[in-house]
C-alpha cells in the first residue's frame, strides 16, 4: 500500500506516494475506492463480474493538482451515477488529459459504508519530490517519505 488516510478535523484525507505521477494518481484512487468499502478489503470485489474501458479528463495548463481532482471525482460520478465502481486502473497523463485503462463492476453490488460527496482543493498537493527532498510524515500512521516521487494529497468531503 502507498496511500494513507491522512487525519483531518471533520472530512477524510488521502496522502498517497509513488515513483511516478501516474502511479500517484492510480494510489490516490486506490485511497478513494477503499475508504468507501464496507468490507475494507478490495479482494472483497473479486467475485463481481468485471467489464473494461477507458475513462478521461481534460487538463489545462499542465495542472494536474486540478487533473488529479478531475479525474477522482470523474470515479466518484461513475460510481454513483453511472453504476461503474472502479477496482483497477492504468492512468496515462498527457498535456492535455489524464486517462487510465480501467476495470469496474456494477455499483449496485458494491457494499459502502461512507459516501463520499466531493473531492476538495482543500490542502491539495499534487508534485514531484526531488532526490533527497524529504516529506514529512503526518503521525500517527503516515511515514516520512524521501524523494524521488511524487506525492499526492487530497481531502474529500463526506
Amino acid at each position: 500500500m502507498s496511500w494513507w488516510i491522512l487525519p483531518t478535523t471533520a472530512d477524510i484525507g488521502i496522502r498517497a506516494f509513488s515513483s511516478s505521477a501516474e502511479g500517484a494518481i492510480s494510489e490516490s484512487v486506490s485511497g478513494l475506492q477503499s475508504i468507501q468499502l464496507q468490507d475494507k478489503n478490495p479482494e472483497s470485489l473479486n467475485h463481481l463480474t468485471r467489464y473494461s474501458g477507458v475513462w478521461s479528463v481534460g487538463i489545462k495548463n499542465n495542472d494536474l493538482e486540478r487533473g488529479l481532482v478531475k479525474f477522482l471525482e470523474e470515479v466518484l460520478y461513475k460510481g454513483s451515477v453511472e453504476n461503474q465502481w472502479l477496482v483497477d486502473s492504468a492512468v496515462k497523463i498527457n498535456e492535455s488529459s489524464i486517462s487510465a485503462h480501467v476495470s469496474w463492476v456494477d455499483s449496485e453490488f458494491v457494499d459502502r459504508e461512507i459516501e463520499i460527496k466531493a473531492v476538495t482543493l482543500h490542502e491539495l498537493v499534487f508534485r514531484e519530490i526531488k532526490s533527497g527532498e524529504i516529506v514529512n510524515g503526518v503521525d500517527p500512521n503516515i511515514p516520512t517519505f524521501e524523494g524521488p516521487g511524487w506525492v499526492a494529497q487530497v481531502v474529500l468531503d463526506i
